[in-house]
């Protein structure tokens, strides 16, 4: 009797773990955006909705960030693991806050900054905006690396109002008057084109005046990166499955992105989608790969348009060896 417990004792237990019991349990993952749920980022829930999250033993967990300075902060904090964040505010905070995040993969390989005005303001070039208002969130990327663009555009930023708005109103200002300008993602000008009830939208780029960077990528803290690289290897893979999913089939993308938040319209997010393959995607380059040559050309970017406490070095601020080659 007691070998037959013995037995079937073992016999429940080896079927217990090759079942998915805790020898085999998913690591657990708090993954934060850059700011809320929109069309953008459909490419985490494809590798949700597709699995590709679960293959590689991770159960991950997306919540909604309030820009990217929130979310370094909140990757810093520990709160969530990894987080997906503007390269301006990884710098800014390693050169002046010492706060210990890097890049880990890139997303947005070419800027996607833009202020958006409506074309009956009269404003049609950078010049224009002197002696306006320009709306945004209070954690947004777009002021932080408007300097840099002043400049790049000769035009005197001094001269440019800065009002924070939360990101819902930022349309109706617009439309209203209540700003000349508002800051926003090109990923972005999908949802701000049909907000804008039919006006036409002007849109100035911080890349048409020269500016060539990294903007948005997947972020790890320092110790996360030491301690855990296989972690976040496994996540960086199967969020570029998801991605190269997405940029194949854009409308898929948008449905699946509608599937989980049904605010988000398909449409939009299909928008979106294409747009973010317009950034994501360099010739020759592995996706999400990070080029310590552009990470430079970066820093000195931020570093010429805003002073650092302390220098930033290209292996401060990223990890390129996280994506697989």
């Amino acid at each position: 009797m007691q070998t037959w417990i013995r037995g079937a004792v073992l016999g429940a237990a080896v079927t217990f773990l090759s079942a998915g019991g805790p020898a085999a349990a998913a690591d657990k993952v708090t993954f934060v955006t850059d700011f809320g749920f929109n069309g953008r980022h459909a490419y985490y829930y494809v590798a949700l909705d597709k699995g590709y999250y679960k293959d590689a033993g991770l159960d991950v967990e997306i919540v909604r960030g309030q820009g990217s300075a929130d979310a370094v902060k909140q990757v810093a904090a520990k709160t969530a693991q990894l987080g997906f964040a503007d390269a301006a505010a990884v710098i800014l905070g390693r050169g002046n806050d010492q706060i210990p995040v890097k890049l880990v993969a890139m997303v947005y390989a070419k800027p996607p900054h833009a202020i958006y005005v409506l074309k009956d303001s009269g404003i049609a070039k950078p010049k224009d905006l002197e002696g306006k208002r320009i709306a945004d969130t209070a954690f947004s990327a777009m002021p932080k690396m408007f300097e840099a663009y002043a400049k790049a555009a000769k035009i005197d930023g001094a001269k440019v109002t800065w009002m924070v708005a939360a990101s819902d109103a930022l349309p109706g200002m617009l439309n209203l008057g209540r700003a000349e300008g508002i800051g926003q993602f090109t990923v972005g000008e999908a949802l701000l084109k049909k907000a804008a009830g039919g006006k036409e939208l002007v849109r100035l780029a911080y890349a048409d005046v020269g500016l060539d960077y990294y903007s948005n990528g997947i972020i790890a803290t320092d110790d996360t990166i030491k301690t855990n690289p296989d972690l976040v290897k496994r996540f960086v893979a199967a969020t570029m499955r998801g991605l190269k999913d997405a940029i194949a089939n854009p409308a898929e993308a948008g449905a699946i992105m509608n599937k989980y938040h049904r605010q988000v319209d398909v449409d939009i997010a299909t928008a979106e989608t294409a747009a973010v393959a317009a950034l994501a995607v360099v010739p020759n380059e592995t996706l999400g790969s990070i080029n310590p040559d552009r990470v430079q050309k970066t820093i000195d970017i931020i570093a010429g348009a805003y002073p650092l406490k302390t220098p930033v070095t290209v292996q401060d601020i990223s990890a390129p060896d996280m994506v697989a080659k």
